[in-house]
């Protein structure tokens, strides 16, 4: 089933045009990594997908309510340093759904508990947020974006600054996420040879567009010019 399409579209800022003429469709258990040189609209893509901001031509079509649709946004030293607990952290994942409601109910919190439990995470429940490891703090906003949605799960960059070990381990939680839980995963990242390694699909922004399989990209020029004619098989 089609989740997102996007036809002959086009995103920038301030009269930039940042992103031209993509063709895009996403299907319901895709792993898709968008990859590419910077500014090449890879975080304005999930912007637009977000409607953060709107397109500058051609369409996006969702058949899939926003709702549905978790966010991961690359995190900053403000956000590592938010004063709440690990709990009120998860459950703000749920503001939206809840609407004018004022309090969290009892299905609220065994709904927080049960995305840290799928995180491997349960144990932080009641830690502050801001004493926490940067693998810890991923894995309490993974679970704040399930919560928000557990369909589509959208990640700009989630494992930037982290150790390897603690990113190969959160590389395998977004696996089982897809490979278990049916979640639909769009990520960006610069780590290009461990998004060959996990997704199933790349999408390489630039000058010149490839959407297609892993194993396809890893055998095409614009992946060869990309890391710099180097062989990474």
């Amino acid at each position: 089933m089609t989740l997102i399409q996007c036809c002959d579209l086009s995103l920038g800022y301030e009269g930039k045009c940042v992103l031209s003429h993509l063709e895009l469709s996403v299907q319901e258990g895709d792993y898709l990594a968008i990859v590419g040189e910077n500014g090449a609209g890879k975080s304005t893509l999930l912007k637009g997908i977000l409607g953060l901001i709107r397109p500058t031509g051609g369409h996006i079509h969702f058949h899939l309510p926003p709702s549905q649709i978790g966010y991961l946004p690359q995190q900053t030293p403000i956000q590592r340093d938010f004063p709440a607990s690990v709990m009120e952290v998860v459950l703000s994942g749920l503001l939206a759904a809840k609407g004018l409601a004022p309090f969290y109910t009892h299905a609220d919190r065994e709904t927080a508990l049960s995305k840290l439990r799928l995180l491997g995470a349960e144990d932080l429940a009641n830690r502050c947020y801001r004493e926490l490891s940067g693998g810890q703090q991923q894995r309490v906003l993974l679970a704040r974006a399930l919560c928000a949605a557990g369909r589509l799960l959208l990640m700009d960059e989630p494992f930037t600054g982290l150790d390897p070990t603690v990113t190969n381990e959160l590389y395998e939680v977004v696996d089982k996420l897809n490979h278990e839980q049916g979640v639909t995963v769009i990520m960006v990242t610069h780590d290009v040879p461990e998004a060959l390694r996990h997704a199933s699909r790349i999408l390489h922004l630039g000058a010149e567009h490839f959407d297609g399989t892993a194993e396809e990209y890893r055998h095409s020029p614009l992946y060869r010019r990309l890391m710099g004619g180097e062989n990474h098989e």
